[in-house]
């Protein structure tokens, strides 16, 4: 384990290759020292994500709406508002100019002054599921021991990650695109439940340990014994959330740029033969989130996608979420998203491919289902379908 001063672990440094998450902008700024390291010599945090169940928020703002419209229809007679109505309006007005301008400093700029946190603001944010991190510290693991006993439970669900990595090491990360599957998983609780899924390119794993609470067995694959060995701790942290639906979470190996399983028993995290065999029997449905952002990563995908499909005994469902980035580019001098333009045009091949076995058919899914985590879900995110039906 490499030793790192409190002074430089407090002060990173952001190199032109860095990519960071936007799920992790949300994280409060709360720095400590950080000496626990991963293989690459990257700090790792530990996070708790809230699951949010209660809509009771929700519900209390519609009925504050519905409220305050009901008020308004009350006071209204005709089309005109009765004397007394107006006159107090205008009285309102009159006071809230007032307050404005009192706000108001020599220039003219408005002063907005915010009261101080409450205890109950932090319990709220706290119910609305907000993302604290947590930094592990070399040989300290103890230390969060209470922490950890507060925070087991049905809805939370902590994740060992790092943040800030280079592009080869985002799976180490966790992303919108993640969360997206995960709230569609919840969503479609009994679509998934007792099936036997995999999942490719898994990362940290949030999105396998999620189905692992309705499914029945969960592949998750990737590639790197360092990537490998952080999902299989955030699997055996949130082993809790699993245990009631006696689902299980494995992570194994998958190379999208080779033929076949890894089968070595000498290395880390390969597959047995009756591993493969249950796989291929029982597999329905596949599922990966936000690995599209390379162009040779995403043939690849595509390629182990119509092996796998077509090794399996039964019609299969691919789940794939993914995330639009613009970018500029020289090459056009404009904003373009080229990852994503190649992903449709991938995913356009694999709909007309001529294979008198196999039937692909892709379709987006509507995201007007509910949000279990805390996330923005911006435009830009997307959830797509597709049927690999077996023709023989």
């Amino acid at each position: 384990m490499v030793d790192v001063t409190e002074k430089e672990m407090d002060n990173p440094t952001f190199k032109s290759d860095t990519v960071l998450s936007d799920v992790h902008l949300h994280c409060p700024n709360q720095r400590h020292l950080m000496v626990r390291l991963n293989a690459v010599g990257q700090p790792v945090f530990l996070s708790y994500f809230k699951l949010i169940w209660n809509t009771e928020d929700s519900a209390s703002e519609k009925h504050v709406i519905e409220a305050k419209t009901e008020r308004e229809h009350q006071c209204r007679s005709g089309d005109e508002l009765c004397d007394k109505d107006r006159n107090s309006l205008k009285k309102e007005r009159e006071s809230t100019v007032e307050g404005v301008e009192a706000l108001l400093d020599d220039d003219g700029d408005l002063e907005v002054v915010r009261r101080p946190r409450s205890a109950s603001d932090l319990a709220e944010d706290l119910l609305r599921g907000r993302v604290y991190p947590v930094i592990l510290m070399k040989g300290k693991e103890d230390t969060f021991e209470d922490k950890d006993q507060e925070c087991t439970c049905c809805d939370v669900v902590k994740i060992e990650h790092t943040m800030a990595t280079p592009l080869e090491d985002v799976g180490k990360q966790v992303w919108r695109a993640a969360f997206l599957l995960s709230d569609y998983i919840l969503f479609k609780r009994d679509t998934f439940r007792c099936c036997s899924v995999l999942e490719l390119g898994g990362g940290t794993g949030i999105t396998s340990i999620i189905m692992g609470t309705v499914a029945k067995r969960v592949y998750c694959t990737d590639v790197g014994e360092d990537l490998l060995a952080m999902c299989e701790q955030n699997v055996a942290l949130n082993k809790h959330l699993m245990e009631r639906g006696r689902g299980e979470v494995k992570v194994r190996e998958l190379d999208w740029c080779k033929d076949e399983f890894c089968t070595d028993p000498e290395i880390p995290y390969s597959w047995s033969e009756e591993e493969i065999a249950d796989l291929h029997e029982h597999c329905t449905v596949i599922m990966a989130a936000d690995v599209f952002y390379d162009d040779d990563l995403t043939d690849a995908l595509f390629r182990t996608l119509y092996r796998v499909t077509h090794n399996l005994r039964h019609s299969c469902t691919v789940y794939l979420a993914l995330e639009k980035r613009p970018n500029f580019t020289l090459r056009h001098m404009d904003v373009t998203c080229e990852a994503y333009s190649h992903f449709r045009n991938t995913l356009n091949d694999l709909e007309n491919l001529q294979d008198k076995t196999m039937k692909y058919t892709a379709e987006p899914v509507k995201l007007h289902f509910c949000q279990f985590l805390d996330y923005e879900r911006i435009e830009q995110l997307e959830l797509w379908k597709i049927i690999a039906e077996q023709l023989t």
